[in-house]
């Protein structure tokens, strides 16, 4: 005799054949995606080359060297004076009135006292004989001194030697230049022309068209200062010193990275 079933069950005997069936699938694909490789669940796996970042342009990095010339205008001197005394004290004075002689002269030569620098100071006994005990004492005063007259720097350096005495001592002198910027503006603009002919010349042989600039980073400019004369207690007959500014030299290098079409 076949079942009969009311309404109400006929409503509740499609319920949990529906759940059955969720749960079924559910089952299902959590046991595949657990065979997925990484542990990802229900996604799959992406290519490796998906993520790998885009291959960068080609570039080409150069150096390029602008030399200028220009005279120098002003010169640098270094002297000082060297005295000897019984004494400390009596050496030390005998420096002290030799320093303030040269510096009275250069000072009434149009130097400024700005340009007029102490730049060293020393005290060593002396000996004769080996008893160890000094019979004298000796004292060094050097100044720092620019001369920015080139046309008068020769008969004031002859001048500030014979204010010295036989105390002067001359270590050296530099002439050098100053107020460089339209020289180095020249020396720049020429450093990155040597720079791009190079890269030019380099992405011709290349076969590939020369792109923009990426970067450019500049080395300080070097000037090469031209020492004069070195030269120790001159006579003090001696007249003007000869001073020859000659030229002197500046360079920048530049080193710049181009990109290639």
């Amino acid at each position: 005799m076949a079942a009969q079933f009311s309404s109400t069950q006929r409503a509740v005997a499609a319920g949990v054949a529906s759940a059955g069936l969720l749960i079924g699938a559910f089952t299902l694909g959590t046991g595949q995606g657990s065979a997925a490789p990484g542990g990802a669940t229900g996604t799959a796996a992406l290519p490796a080359t998906a993520a790998a970042p885009a291959a960068g342009g080609t570039r080409i990095t150069v150096t390029g060297t602008g030399n200028v010339s220009g005279t120098p205008n002003q010169l640098a001197l270094s002297m000082g004076v060297q005295t000897s005394g019984a004494s400390v004290a009596a050496a030390l004075r005998q420096a002290n009135s030799a320093v303030r002689s040269v510096t009275a002269v250069l000072r009434r030569s149009g130097v400024a006292a700005s340009d007029i620098q102490t730049s060293g100071l020393s005290i060593y006994p002396s000996y004769s004989g080996s008893s160890g005990v000094p019979d004298g004492y000796q004292v060094s005063e050097q100044l720092a001194i620019t001369l920015r007259r080139l046309s008068v720097a020769g008969s004031q350096i002859s001048a500030a030697a014979r204010a010295g005495g036989n105390a002067t001592v001359i270590n050296g002198v530099s002439v050098s230049l100053s107020g460089t910027s339209t020289l180095l503006a020249s020396a720049r603009a020429k450093a990155v022309a040597d720079a791009k002919a190079k890269a030019t010349a380099y992405a011709r042989a290349l076969g590939r068209p020369l792109g923009p600039v990426v970067s450019m980073s500049e080395t300080p400019a070097q000037p090469y200062p031209e020492p004069l004369f070195a030269a120790a207690k001159p006579d003090r007959a001696a007249s003007s010193v000869p001073v020859h500014p000659g030229t002197q030299q500046l360079s920048v290098t530049v080193t710049v990275i181009f990109a290639l079409g």
